[in-house]
């Protein structure tokens, strides 16, 4: 028997193995977490150190209290102002305790069950379709950075979906990307890296940086930390794993996102919450268990640790473009649901029309129309069969 067929059957044995998947998804949702880390790291406004022990800290407490691959993220607004207005780090964590109190006050008051309970179902399909088609135009804007290394990316991830190696699937074409990108490169990038200890700087802020703060971040980020990072992101865990839903809640995710911001932000943590297309992309690519956000949270403790403001150079070896190959997948994996061929006209256009919204405008905007619509739909059309 040749070494090749012995190496494929080992992998083949271990297809249902929860180590070789989780470890696959852990990285898996690196095509939203890399642009926007790398965006933010490159105006040299905030330290690489904090930003990444924050992350890594944030996503330890996560995989104990959880022990599913709830994923975490940079706050996308914050990283929008950030990067257009070159905002300086002692607003950035202003805007981080400031999301962290705000978010824990709504938990601990019970607004955000409150807000999952009385939402339609239909609506909630179409923040799912909504997400899915975000995460697809995601990945294709990436692979439009370098065409044909996103070719050849999604062509070999194609490859590795039909074969024993499939659980592996997206570490082995982040790796390979990345061992891609050193043979590529004129010189190594990795030569005058050093190992030595850093530690995050405490950052203070001032009442005027909260202020701030309030008046140009807060209520478009807080709008769709609470749909997309909380909301969707519990309804699509229950889905995952329907055994888990009193643990993965609205309140639940809604408190651990505000908390761990509020003691963070201090130390340079970036802005960070959860994420409904992060779940998805970590679970298609084979993450279940603790271990995934576990596996990340330790990678990026040890970046900050052991390499501090070097750790872009290392970050910037991985190939935007491969890693968009993965969100095209998961995205439409997501966005095809049973629910587009089973449901009644009503809601069927409630569903298209939210999903639309959210991909066209912000997951906030589509869950507003695609309630408003459903609310009217009903009212005229009372009798018509439509998901409550």
């Amino acid at each position: 028997m040749s070494y090749t067929r012995v190496v494929l059957q080992h992998f083949k044995s271990l297809n249902h193995h929860r180590y070789i998947g989780d470890l696959s998804g852990a990285f898996a949702d690196l095509g939203t977490f890399l642009p926007i880390v790398i965006g933010v790291l490159a105006l040299q406004k905030v330290d690489p150190t904090g930003l990444l022990i924050g992350f890594g800290l944030f996503a330890l407490v996560v995989a104990a209290v959880y022990r599913r691959p709830i994923p975490i993220q940079p706050m996308k607004v914050v990283a929008a102002v950030v990067i257009t207005q070159s905002l300086d780090a002692q607003t950035i964590a202003a805007t981080g305790f400031l999301l962290g109190i705000t978010v824990v006050l709504l938990s601990l008051l019970g607004v955000l069950d409150l807000l999952a309970r009385k939402i339609p179902a239909p609506v909630m399909a179409g923040i799912q379709l909504g997400v899915g088609l975000m995460l697809a135009w995601a990945g294709i804007e990436l692979i439009g950075t370098d065409p044909w290394t996103g070719i050849v990316a999604s062509g070999l991830l194609l490859l590795l979906l039909v074969t024993p190696l499939r659980p592996a699937a997206a570490v082995i074409l982040v790796v390979g990307a990345c061992l891609w990108s050193l043979s590529t490169t004129a010189q190594n990038p990795l030569t005058d890296i050093s190992l030595a200890l850093h530690t995050p700087q405490w950052t203070s802020f001032s009442w005027h940086q909260l202020g701030l703060s309030a008046q140009t971040i807060l209520l478009p980020q807080l709008s769709l930390t609470l749909t997309n990072a909380i909301l969707a992101t519990a309804a699509i865990a229950g889905r995952y794993f329907p055994e888990e839903k009193q643990r993965i809640s609205p309140t639940r995710l809604g408190f651990t996102t505000g908390a761990l911001n509020m003691l963070l932000a201090p130390f340079g943590a970036f802005p960070m919450c959860h994420g409904a297309g992060g779940l998805v992309v970590q679970h298609r690519f084979g993450a279940r268990t603790w271990l995934a956000p576990a596996l990340f949270g330790t990678t990026m403790l040890a970046l900050g640790l052991l390499f501090g403001p070097q750790a872009l150079q290392i970050l910037l070896l991985i190939p935007l473009a491969a890693v968009g190959a993965l969100l095209i997948y998961a995205g439409l994996d997501l966005a095809w649901h049973k629910s587009l061929i089973s449901s009644p006209p009503l809601d069927l256009s409630v569903i298209l029309l939210t999903g639309i919204c959210c991909a066209v405008i912000n997951v906030a905007v589509g869950l507003l129309i695609g309630w408003g619509w459903f609310m009217i739909g009903r009212s005229l059309f009372p009798n018509k069969e439509s998901a409550e």
